[in-house]
């Protein structure tokens, strides 16, 4: 892993564990269709010292929408209750490897945080390695100040993608299966249109993944996302389903060395869910 990564290995991790300014999170978080509990299997068995965080406890109750971001102050006060604060760094990890944990380093970096890194290959490699657990809920952190500053440029609302589609200003990349994305395929959640937005590329979170739940290596992830036709000089905003695998893609997009980068919170749960907004079939 080079400095500058996202990153962090399972061997970075157990040679710091011990030290007093690294919190490790668990951000494991599930579709319901997987048939999986993040909660149940954090309290079997977890990564020593690691504190439960819920992305969708962490969010925003009053946008109608799955776990949007909340307002820096809500943040903040739940990251107090945490035990997590400034001038700490903070590694966070999920069951799968890049799922939802990209989502959860990415809340971090949006609020300001400034060393967050993702565990590569998350709790699947820490137990393939026979590396420690801890079982129960870890035993309350003192509460620290978490000084929460939005960058509102990282984030991008419904006005934002629509300006970018009429003035061609960036390029959209959404991380949906590709049935999903031609509209093939019905969406999961109930009343949403199927297809995605004018112009958007596709590159399906899973495939930045090796079969481990590990990343794939940087010059492999700057393929895959030339491959899909996202010129990494320009900006990028990155979507998804409900703005949690949209993360992986903006993780990948650092990796490779992509500096503009905004997230479409409401993600398809949005623009997917109303009757105002253009949706296209077929590939890109």
């Amino acid at each position: 892993m080079s400095a500058a990564s996202p990153l962090v290995s399972t061997d970075w991790l157990a040679e710091r564990l011990a030290s007093p300014d690294l919190v490790v999170v668990d951000g494991s978080w599930y579709l319901p269709q997987m048939g999986r509990d993040a909660e149940a299997e954090y309290l079997e068995g977890h990564i020593p010292g690691a504190v439960r965080f819920d992305i969708d406890d962490v969010s925003d109750p009053a946008s109608g929408l799955p776990h949007t971001l909340p307002a820096p102050h809500v943040f903040s006060s739940k990251m107090r209750k945490m035990g997590i604060g400034d001038g700490q760094r903070i590694v966070v990890y999920d069951g799968i490897g890049l799922f939802s944990a990209p989502r959860v380093w990415w809340m971090f970096k949006v609020m300001g945080a400034g060393e967050v890194f993702v565990l590569d290959g998350g709790i699947r490699k820490w137990k393939a390695e026979d590396r420690p657990l801890e079982d129960g809920r870890m035993t309350a952190r003192p509460d620290r100040h978490f000084t929460a500053r939005l960058n509102h440029m990282a984030l991008a609302d419904l006005n934002d993608v629509r300006n970018t589609i009429v003035n061609r200003s960036g390029q959209i990349l959404d991380a949906r299966p590709a049935g999903r994305f031609t509209g093939d395929e019905k969406e999961p959640r109930e009343g949403m249109r199927s297809g995605h937005m004018p112009g958007a590329r596709n590159l399906p979170f899973s495939e930045l993944m090796n079969d481990d739940g590990t990343a794939k290596d940087a010059d492999t992830i700057g393929q895959l996302l030339a491959a899909a036709g996202i010129d990494l000089n320009k900006p990028v905003t990155t979507t998804c389903g409900s703005g949690v695998t949209a993360a992986a893609l903006t993780l990948a997009l650092e990796i490779a060395g992509a500096k503009n980068l905004t997230l479409y919170d409401g993600s398809w749960s949005e623009w997917g869910g109303r009757d105002d907004t253009d949706v296209v079939t077929g590939p890109a």
